[in-house]
């Protein structure tokens, strides 16, 4: 039996739609930092440089709103969650992953969810680098979850045992945002 496709309540349209919460600051990269904080053996803050040296991963996936519309066959290419999760090496009690952007956002995922084999940080989008609106130079890319999971502008990962709600969760979005559950609100 084929897997389905489409999650409930999702449609397929041809392109992404660009969400932004606030202006995003300018950015050279030889200015960028990727802090790696929280419950975690080895903090690290890796420079563009520093990242890209770190093991790659491409992944093919759909990319799903939660305002009911998906992109299908997106690829993306970055550093697989895995990758980082060797570096700084997670404390055991670490439930919660809170994602930064440079622009001020913020989202929570639960851990198992950051630690799966096709959540990475990418840097490029079909075969391209991340265009500035979705998310130059490093964006979370978590395809089981609402792309507001995906956090654009990448430069913080807090580890964490508790809960942290981020920008939209704290207006009711759903804590965790499975696409197959259909996890909008909490």
């Amino acid at each position: 039996m084929p897997e389905k496709r489409i999650p409930p309540g999702q449609s397929f349209r041809e392109d992404l739609i660009v969400y932004d919460i606030a202006s995003v600051p300018p950015l050279k990269l030889e200015d960028f930092r990727l802090r790696l904080f929280g419950q975690v053996r080895n903090p690290q803050d890796l420079s563009w440089e520093d990242l890209q040296k770190l093991p790659r991963l491409q992944v093919r996936a759909d990319f799903h709103c939660v305002e009911g519309w998906g992109v299908p066959d997106l690829l993306w290419e970055g550093v697989p969650a895995s990758a980082i999760l060797y570096l700084v090496q997670p404390e055991p009690a670490v439930q919660w992953v809170l994602a930064h952007g440079r622009d001020g956002y913020t989202t929570n995922l639960p851990f198992p969810y950051f630690a799966r084999p096709d959540t990475i940080l990418a840097f490029s989008l079909n075969g391209e680098p991340l265009p500035w609106e979705h998310g130059w130079p490093l964006r979370l890319i978590v395809p089981s979850l609402y792309a507001y999971k995906s956090a654009k502008y990448l430069v913080a990962l807090e580890f964490s045992a508790e809960l942290k709600r981020g920008y939209w969760e704290e207006r009711g979005y759903h804590d965790v945002g499975d696409i197959w559950r259909e996890e909008r609100r909490r």
